[in-house]
């Protein structure tokens, strides 16, 4: 079983949203996550090389997969031009 780490930033950001079509977009997403982290989204580069993102209009979800644990870290979530500055 695939354990999830929600950590402080993505819920700040989940937190936040209001819309419910978003809501359901971003559940979809996760779901995918959960189903297959090693498939799901694209690796980030640089300093960042073992994050992957998956892009929800005009968002981003920031996680990172490791495979040893079997954990899934949810690390951010928030608009393009800020979810990559932190």
């Amino acid at each position: 079983m695939v354990e999830i780490v929600r950590k402080p930033a993505f819920e700040q950001g989940v937190k936040h949203i209001k819309d419910e079509r978003l809501k359901e977009r971003v559940k979809k997403q996760i779901a995918k996550i959960i189903e297959d982290p090693e498939r799901t989204g694209g690796f980030l580069r640089f300093n960042r090389k073992k994050e992957k993102k998956v892009y929800i209009p005009p968002f981003r979800i920031i996680f990172a997969y490791d495979r040893e644990t079997e954990t899934i870290y949810l690390i951010d979530f928030d608009k393009r031009d800020r979810v990559y500055d932190r």
